[in-house]
């Protein structure tokens, strides 16, 4: 029997098919893919989505979602 606690959808991220929590938010959606959030831009949907609205952005069934880092460096 699936329960919520192990209920998953599929996505995709970065052009990979994942099978993530069911119900997580991209904010939950980065940490769980283990993603240094302080250096990143993220698009859901092809809407790129403000940090600040990370916790209420839910990621649903079908998602698609890009997450760009930023990288340092330069002479």
């Amino acid at each position: 029997m699936e329960t919520a606690e192990t209920k998953t959808i599929e996505v995709v991220v970065n052009g990979a098919a994942r099978s993530v929590p069911a119900g997580i938010s991209l904010d939950r959606l980065l940490k769980w893919l283990q993603v240094d959030a302080s250096r990143v831009a993220v698009e859901l949907n092809g809407d790129i989505v403000r940090k600040p609205d990370w916790p209420g952005a839910e990621v649903r069934t079908g998602a698609r979602s890009e997450v760009v880092w930023f990288v340092g460096g330069g002479s």
